[in-house]
């Protein structure tokens, strides 16, 4: 169940941001094994007098956070790293330089779902341990 937040300067095009939540999904599928419905996501544009980005980055830098179970290996990680900047290059076509992510993992005891259950005892469809 990641939670997914996104943030880029504000201006860019419908279909730009939908490339980038469709790969960051895609990538969640391939490197966590996520179900395709586990998609929570959010994005944010915002003026570039509140994000000031470092003059080596372009306009199309962009941050993504995600938040999701802790239990996933080192080695699913990278290749959910290598997955999302591979899949944006391609579309809708941000350079890798241009891309970071940072992954937040709460202690399970920390989520509530399904009714306010903690994720061990909700029922999950997908193994959290990949």
């Amino acid at each position: 169940m990641p939670l997914v937040r996104v943030e880029i300067l504000k201006g860019k095009s419908s279909e730009y941001k939908r490339a980038i939540l469709n790969g960051i999904h895609a990538a969640l599928k391939e490197a966590l094994k996520i179900p395709d419905y586990d998609r929570t996501q959010r994005l944010y544009e915002l003026d570039k007098s509140n994000f000031e980005i470092h003059r080596q980055r372009s306009e199309n830098y962009t941050i993504i956070e995600i938040t999701m179970f802790r239990g996933r290996s080192l080695e699913a990680k990278r290749k959910l790293y290598s997955e999302i900047v591979k899949n944006l290059k391609c579309a809708p076509g941000i350079d890798g330089m241009d891309i970071v992510i940072v992954v937040h993992e709460p202690k399970l005891e920390n989520w509530g779902i399904r009714g306010g259950k903690l994720p061990n005892e909700a029922g999950l469809e997908f193994k959290i341990e990949v």
